[in-house]
């Protein structure tokens, strides 16, 4: 019998593609996943993966350069977001259509958060693409999704990497997804062409758009600040956010151990370098082989 497989997997941007490499190893390394719960980016290719439509799906994302992803990117001046995101999603509901969440092959579920009510909002039923859509709202970038009661974001403000929320049944393997770590980079035969100190097209673009609406509306500064190095507003959003999700992730394993930890490093690539998707891919299956590997010496001692 194939070993079953509770998976989560952790939001993180353009490195949550590592996923698909992890999925596919595990597939190959004979283990079955009945559930999949995931934040963000982890939504996205966990649902995927639940709707049978990872192959279609990765050859898309992996078809993406940077005038590709700069084209699917859909700028707007409003006081919820820079990116309204409705082209991308588009673009994949013609390729992939919608589906209700519970009528997938195995269970999926995604979270996001729901700032009026500050808590947790786990999507098991209805639209996919509506859950996915909410759970990667990453707040002051991609604009939420509003409805009468509620204002849904990123679910990664509250449980980047949702342990608690796995799916079990009776001798099954938990096995966590983290490609946010604090962990060297695994170097592969696919390494990044460009450096890390290389700014995306999106991310250079974000930056220069928030420049521009500067001159119409000025922000704030501070005493002195000219003085500190320079970020931009992408820059510091992703610093400030990416600082919160590895503390509560870190909080979340401790909390809820899973069986097997797979870690992808953080700075495997940019949040939104989207035209890597090979070779982050190529990350995570290494970063699984590496922990099974080590898995095995440990077994052999």
């Amino acid at each position: 019998m194939k070993k079953r497989v509770s998976l989560v997997l952790s939001g993180g941007g353009a490195r949550g593609m590592a996923h698909v490499g992890v999925i596919e190893e595990l597939e190959n390394a004979g283990y079955e996943i009945h559930s999949v719960v995931g934040t963000s980016m982890g939504a996205l290719v966990g649902g995927m993966y639940a709707m049978g439509q990872m192959e279609t799906f990765k050859k898309w994302m992996c078809s993406l350069d940077k005038m590709k992803v700069f084209n699917l990117v859909d700028f707007t001046i409003s006081s919820h977001g820079v990116v309204k995101g409705d082209k991308v999603f588009s673009r994949m509901e013609e390729l992939i259509p919608d589906k209700k969440i519970e009528k997938l092959s195995i269970y999926f579920a995604a979270l996001a958060v729901d700032l009026i009510k500050r808590d947790e909002v786990k999507f098991e039923k209805g639209s996919f693409y509506k859950a996915v859509r909410a759970s990667m709202a990453i707040p002051n970038v991609l604009k939420p999704v509003i409805t009468k009661k509620q204002l849904l974001v990123d679910g990664g403000l509250m449980h980047n990497l949702p342990l608690l929320h796995a799916k079990r049944e009776e001798g099954d393997i938990l096995i966590a997804v983290d490609v946010g770590a604090n962990v060297p980079v695994i170097k592969s035969s696919l390494m990044l062409k460009e450096t890390q100190e290389q700014e995306s097209v999106y991310h250079k673009t974000v930056n220069e758009f928030y420049q521009r609406v500067q001159k119409w509306i000025p922000f704030d500064r501070e005493d002195g600040e000219e003085k500190i190095e320079k970020l931009g507003y992408l820059d510091l959003m992703n610093s400030t956010v990416n600082l919160m999700m590895e503390h509560q992730t870190k909080l979340q394993i401790l909390n809820t151990p899973p069986d097997i930890l797979v870690q992808i490093s953080r700075d495997t690539c940019g949040t939104y370098d989207f035209h890597c998707t090979a070779d982050v891919i190529e990350a995570g299956r290494l970063a699984f082989l590496a922990e099974m590997e080590k898995r095995d010496n440990i077994d052999t001692l």
